[in-house]
């Protein structure tokens, strides 16, 4: 897949990536580090955290480009009271030369960015790694359909393809492994405001709410368990 997959820049002046084959991009067009500081930071990891949540496990389903994982990274290194485990499926990794041209690294608060980044991309699958002593982070190179472990999540990244360009990714049965995956108290967060897929998490038993979305998208949502 990778090589029809090419770099773009978008509205904010950060990278993401177009996929031709899906006729898709993997963040916003009108800004790729905006979508994911507001969409998984703000309304999932931020918000957590200003309820008192201090230990927090994290699934990412979609790692991509890993820069949401560089986020939450930036935020384990700004509150250090913070403890993270992340836990990110990814069943097709970009290739090294897409990766060695991203520069989110250049975006972030903090020096090591660079460093941290490399570990995202090149810590071994499948194997649990301190990036900082207050994020631990472990990648699988499995699809969300796939997704079996004794782990429960308090905060979901569901940051797939859309419904239209990857629908079986959103179908109830996966929805329904997720959320059996996600602790008490746990929080989905995601750019996607589809009707049939705030109806399903309902009947799953979450409490779905439709928040403003990152500039240009009007809703998201956050659903609680």
């Amino acid at each position: 897949m990778d090589d029809s997959i090419r770099i773009i820049e978008t509205g904010d002046c950060s990278q993401s990536l177009y996929n031709p084959l899906l006729r898709e991009t993997y963040h916003s067009t009108h800004g790729a580090l905006t979508e994911s500081r507001h969409v998984f930071i703000q309304m999932g990891l931020e918000y957590l955290r200003s309820q008192g949540k201090q230990a927090i496990g994290i699934l990412e389903v979609g790692l991509g480009t890993g820069l949401n994982a560089m986020l939450s990274v930036e935020q384990a290194r700004i509150h250090k009271e913070l403890h993270i485990d992340y836990y990110a499926l990814e069943p097709f990794p970009l290739s090294s030369e897409i990766i060695n041209g991203l520069t989110y690294p250049s975006l972030l608060s903090y020096d090591e960015g660079q460093t941290d980044f490399e570990r995202v991309h090149e810590d071994t699958w499948g194997i649990s790694e301190l990036i900082v002593e207050n994020f631990s982070f472990t990648k699988h190179k499995v699809k969300v359909e796939e997704l079996s472990t004794e782990e429960r999540f308090d905060l979901i990244y569901f940051d797939a393809f859309a419904p239209n360009k990857q629908s079986e990714v959103w179908e109830l049965e996966v929805l329904r492994n997720v959320v059996a995956h996600m602790a008490s108290g746990g929080v989905l967060v995601t750019y996607c405001a589809k009707g049939q897929f705030k109806r399903d998490l309902d009947a799953l038993g979450l409490e779905v709410e439709t928040l403003e979305g990152p500039p240009s998208k009007k809703e998201m949502v956050r659903a609680t368990k």
